[in-house]
């Protein structure tokens, strides 16, 4: 059995009522059932978190040392600034797959730069939740 977590940022519980035209119509409630579905036919437990609290994030980062397999990562607003939460995943040495639901580089200037990134396997971003799916599917791959 793999272990994946999937842990969303700031806001991000908005989904579906934020920014339609650039995050969808869609909270990611309509996403993770079918990333369930998929989970459970590969033999995955999949767990989900999301926070507000750049605090909150990199606890479970550190709960996550010895529990989890790979961890799906949306960091939000957090993907441009916070050091803590790449040292963070530096530190877990699990290996972690950054998403993003719009494509930060045709965005502002501001956030076409990710401070994550160099802690990360892989990127995912522009294919709106469906980059949840495609990460899930990656994560899965990259265990084995």
């Amino acid at each position: 059995m793999k272990n994946i977590i999937i842990i969303n940022g700031p806001n991000l519980n908005l989904l579906g009522k934020r920014e339609e035209k650039i995050y969808g119509d869609k909270s990611f409630d309509i996403i993770l059932g079918d990333l369930k579905s998929y989970s459970k036919s590969n033999d995955i437990t999949l767990e989900y978190f999301q926070s507000n609290s750049e605090g909150k994030i990199i606890d479970k980062i550190h709960e996550a040392i010895g529990n989890i397999d790979a961890i799906i990562i949306n960091p939000g607003a957090l993907t441009h600034y916070s050091y803590s939460l790449h040292d963070a995943i530096v530190a877990s040495k699990i290996p972690t797959i950054e998403v993003h639901i719009s494509n930060i580089f045709n965005r502002e200037d501001w956030r076409k730069r990710s401070v994550i990134s160099p802690a990360v396997k892989g990127i995912i971003g522009g294919f709106g939740l469906n980059g949840y799916k495609l990460a899930l599917f990656a994560a899965n791959d990259l265990l084995g």
